[in-house]
């Protein structure tokens, strides 16, 4: 809250320059502010009594807007991208899947490798885990793994991670 959004009648009071004013009536917080071309801003509101500042605000919030661009530039988005494989995979298609597995983990997102057991496959789950296992070597020089191959109803699946590189 700032100037006359301020609802309390008495505020501990704080100057641009951080010195402690002591406790003022907001009219008089106000009148100081205004003969320094300034706002009185409320930075505790809970407190008893609520602790104001002297402030330009406009130039404050330019700053916080500031701060938050630069936090959203440099944070990083990882997508997972899902590649399915079946038990049966013949090796060529099996290749394919894993030239698209490493150029995703190349480019910095995580990959779900999943296989979907159909019919009677489902009695042979160590062939599935097999084939996944088989991904996770060939993918261990750009990937680690995050979660072992595990069953989830009638389909087994995998997490792989982008190995991050040191600087």
């Amino acid at each position: 809250m700032v100037n006359d959004g301020i609802r309390a009648r008495e505020v501990r009071l704080i100057s641009e320059s951080g010195k402690q004013l002591g406790v003022k009536s907001k009219t008089e917080a106000l009148r100081i502010a205004d003969q320094a071309n300034l706002d009185v801003v409320l930075v505790a509101p809970r407190a008893k009594p609520p602790v104001a500042r002297i402030m330009d605000y406009g130039k404050y919030r330019f700053e916080m807007q500031k701060k938050q661009r630069d936090a959203r530039k440099k944070q990083k988005v990882v997508n997972v991208k899902e590649v399915r494989l079946s038990p049966t995979i013949d090796q060529n298609d099996f290749n394919t899947k894993l030239k698209n597995a490493r150029k995703f983990l190349e480019k910095g997102d995580k990959v779900k490798a999943s296989i979907r057991f159909r019919g009677r496959a489902i009695t042979h789950k160590d062939i599935g885990r097999e084939v996944l296992n088989r991904l996770a070597d060939e993918t261990k020089d750009v990937a680690t793994v995050i979660n072992r191959p595990k069953m989830d109803g009638r389909s087994m699946s995998m997490m792989l991670q982008p190995i991050a590189e040191k600087k």
